[in-house]
């Protein structure tokens, strides 16, 4: 694996000139097929992607963890997360790629949407999503009259299913479904490099640390401290896998002020240095 000083970014499925369209769709073949049907962990540092499988399958990585893939799969790929894929060949489905100010534009915050649509993910059973994606491609295709606004329109309309689809399996799942909790996986996505102290976190989220610690240990059996500990440490995997930076920076990109601290942490959770954990890629 060659890496840079960091993670690669493209601005499209596999691509890095710039979107001139509202949207762009492609089907997953489309570029897939140019590359042995294998597109190697990268990220998009503007766009917001999602995909729906029609037929075949494979796998995708998705933050250094393998979903499997088949028919009316959707994968939910918000800007800057890492991902790539191995599809079977001859896989069929579409891509929808949309600028995150799009996606921001679309959503209203009091609705829930972000919350869903800002985590990665693959889920199956998204059968309803064909349907809005077909129109989609049927519309981007043409060029009919107000076919930028009807892009726009149907692009809200796929983010909406696709984010209820996400709700109804996390709400079938476990208890990780409690509007509490997902506020605290929301918080602790978007602020992880702080490292905020678990009385911090409570005061955002306007509750007590006892009721909060309530609500996550029956969700996931596991204490706040603790998914705050594991997302900090996700990305430190993430950037030393990914990445050239040197540990020091690494460290001061995850908040540390002293970069030793950094690695006693690392090398308690990992079991090993943050030096050797990235020779091991070697």
């Amino acid at each position: 694996m060659k890496r840079t000083g960091g993670i690669t970014s493209y601005n499209l499925f596999g691509e890095t000139d710039e979107m001139a369209d509202v949207v762009h769709c492609e089907t997953i073949a489309a570029r897939s097929v140019l590359h042995d049907w294998q597109l190697s962990p990268h990220r998009h540092a503007r766009l917001h992607q999602v995909l729906l499988l029609a037929s075949g399958g494979g796998v995708a990585l998705v933050e250094e963890e393998e979903r499997a893939l088949g028919p009316w799969v959707v994968v939910n790929m918000p800007a800057g997360a890492v991902h790539g894929f191995r599809f079977d060949p001859g896989t069929e489905g579409w891509v929808l790629t949309l600028p995150a100010d799009l996606v921001d534009q679309s959503l209203r915050p009091a609705e829930g949407l972000w919350a869903e649509l800002r985590q990665p993910r693959v889920e199956p059973g998204a059968e309803a999503l064909a349907g809005p994606m077909r129109e989609i491609f049927a519309e981007y295709e043409g060029r009919s009259f107000a076919r930028a606004q009807m892009l726009r329109m149907l692009a809200g309309q796929i983010l909406a299913l696709a984010a209820r689809h996400m709700a109804r399996r996390s709400a079938a799942g476990e208890a990780g479904g409690h509007p509490l909790f997902r506020r605290l996986e929301t918080l602790i996505e978007a602020r992880f490099a702080e490292r905020l102290p678990v009385a911090e976190v409570a005061r955002e989220l306007a509750v007590s640390p006892q009721h909060l610690s309530r609500i996550t240990r029956e969700a996931c059996g596991q204490p706040v401290s603790a998914l705050i500990a594991a997302r900090s440490h996700r990305e430190a995997r993430r950037l030393l896998t990914y990445t050239n930076l040197p540990v020091q920076q690494v460290a001061f990109r995850l908040g540390y002020a002293d970069p030793a601290h950094f690695s006693r942490v690392f090398t308690r959770e990992a079991g090993v240095s943050p030096r050797a954990f990235r020779s091991a890629l070697s």
